[in-house]
């Protein structure tokens, strides 16, 4: 454990959003969540949380779609916070300062990034020194998509998605995401049309396709390009049928493949390089396509720590 003399005054720790490259959608689970066979790949659009010592718990959030966010006990990294101290056997209160990039419900997993971070923050300013299975562990029990955004890079997630393990990806992939298509889209509602669509079918339980483990092997765009799924897509498009026509335009003006990210409403277009991103993002939005895009490389880093600013 670190010394208290060598404690930081305050800790801000940066986190990806992620995406699926294949999301298989398994049985029901006894606990009501689906077993779940995914490929995360942490992205280069970040949230960046920033934990401080307070008389009180409690959290603000700035930057992109904060008035979305909660403030309250329901906030994902406040909820981490608060459990991490709880594990290390009680600790003093903290801030903590959100300041968000990556979309909101957006299937983009910004509010379990933010938890990662605040994991991340928090054992680093109270100086409890977990092992990072353990913090793996707390993180598992606030969210499926916690786990992958400590670890990072491209894993398989295995269980509910919080069983994690890293595979090798070679390369460096070129997205652009649209994180508006649709509004009023949320994951329960995705995997309601899920269970309706499949009522009464025998699902097997899922496994990562050895087509999409080639494909990260070679580090080639186009040979990712056509593995790419979503066992919740259809679901997705037919509840908002706008994601279907963005997908279609995306092919059209030169995407390698499009494909809702998670449950979604976000669409996930990887390009076959950085000038390929560039043209699709220029070309969605001249089109009126889409106002909003964002482009990004992956993989990237987990929840890491960043530099302290000292003052000259």
């Amino acid at each position: 454990m670190t010394s208290v003399l060598e404690l930081p005054a305050a800790v801000t720790v940066r986190a990806p959003a992620k995406v699926n490259l294949e999301l298989f959608v398994g049985p029901l689970l006894d606990d009501g969540y689906h077993s779940l066979s995914t490929v995360y790949q942490a992205v280069g659009i970040h949230d960046d949380v920033t934990a401080a010592p307070s008389d009180e718990w409690g959290c603000s959030v700035r930057g992109r779609d904060a008035d979305k966010v909660p403030t309250d006990e329901s906030n994902l990294a406040l909820r981490a916070a608060r459990a991490l101290a709880e594990h290390t056997g009680g600790q003093d209160p903290v801030h903590l300062s959100i300041h968000k990039e990556i979309p909101v419900a957006g299937g983009m997993a910004g509010g379990s990034a933010d938890a990662a971070a605040a994991l991340v923050a928090c054992d680093a300013l109270w100086g409890t020194d977990l092992p990072k299975e353990e913090l793996e562990e707390i993180a598992a029990g606030i969210g499926s998509d916690v786990p992958f955004l400590l670890h990072g890079g491209t894993c398989v997630g295995s269980g509910r998605g919080e069983v994690v393990t890293p595979v090798l990806a070679k390369g460096t992939y070129h997205w652009v995401f649209v994180p508006s298509a649709a509004s009023g889209l949320s994951t329960p509602m995705v995997y309601s049309a899920f269970d309706q669509r499949l009522a009464g079918t025998a699902i097997p339980e899922p496994r990562p396709s050895t087509a999409l483990m080639s494909a990260l092997r070679s580090g080639d765009p186009t040979a990712l390009a056509p593995v790419l799924d979503n066992d919740l897509q259809a679901d997705a498009i037919a509840l908002q049928p706008a994601i279907g026509e963005l997908i279609e335009a995306a092919m059209g003006f030169g995407a390698l493949a499009a494909i809702v990210s998670g449950s979604g409403p976000t669409v996930a277009m990887l390009a076959s390089g950085a000038e390929g991103a560039i043209d699709l993002a220029v070309a969605l939005t001249a089109s009126g396509v889409a106002g909003d895009v964002l482009r990004a490389t992956g993989p990237t880093h987990g929840a890491h720590i960043l530099p302290t600013v000292r003052a000259s």
